[in-house]
């Protein structure tokens, strides 16, 4: 089992910054990816971004890459999603999410466990 608790989110204007954070709980994190996805008023969860825990490979959606930046702090059992640029079609609610495998899937149904998730809203 692994425990995902999401935080970081709020209200930011067009162009500003907003830093997400999921600390993670429960197991060894080395044999997993870890990803954020989000899910905006009325849309299927989408997926943003992705990183292997051992090897820190990433994986980004078209739409972020440029703008946003995964990462994680082995020390802490921490994942973050720096969000630069932000855009009001960034609005939605962002959770973190785990999956077994080296590979930063996209492929959602491939991840289970899941936080409750951070909302956040960019105002134009």
């Amino acid at each position: 089992q692994v425990q995902l608790v999401e935080s970081g989110g709020g209200l930011v204007q067009t162009g500003g910054s907003l830093r997400l954070s999921c600390a993670a709980s429960g197991r060894t994190l080395t044999s997993h990816t870890l990803g954020w996805f989000r899910q905006a008023p009325g849309k299927e969860r989408e997926f943003v971004a992705a990183i292997s825990w051992l090897y820190s490979n990433t994986n980004y959606t078209d739409s972020v890459k440029g703008r946003f930046t995964i990462s994680r702090d082995g020390a802490k059992n921490t994942l973050y999603l720096q969000m630069n640029s932000l855009k009001p079609e960034d609005t939605a609610v962002y959770y973190c999410a785990a999956r077994s495998g080296l590979w930063p899937s996209a492929a959602i149904n491939e991840y289970i466990y899941w936080g409750q998730g951070t909302q956040v809203t960019v105002s134009s």
